[in-house]
């Protein structure tokens, strides 16, 4: 799997079994991708450009298609541990004067 090859090192993720092996204490971590989800235009964009934040990550770490698999991959999977709300809290009509 591309992900666990060229991403595993520094990214967690469950659902490719990876937990990141760098130094959670350094900035040369990669963001834990179980705790926030992710889009695909916003995977591709990291990796090209090295990640958003000071180019950490190496720029183009995969390419082409199998950067696309990456991304497709990593937008289905990350957020698992994200609780998210489909829609606000219905209000309480009855207290609607």
């Amino acid at each position: 799997m591309l992900f666990s090859e060229r991403c595993s090192g520094c990214h967690t993720l469950s659902a490719a079994g990876t937990q990141g092996s760098a130094n959670r204490e350094l900035r040369n971590q990669g963001p834990n991708l179980d705790s926030r989800t992710e889009t695909p235009e916003d995977v591709l964009f990291a990796i090209r450009n090295g990640g958003f934040s000071g180019a950490i990550m190496p720029q183009n770490i995969v390419v082409g298609k199998d950067a696309e698999k990456v991304a497709d991959f990593v937008s289905e999977y990350a957020g698992s541990d994200v609780s998210q709300t489909a829609a606000p809290p219905a209000s309480d009509e009855s207290s609607t004067p």
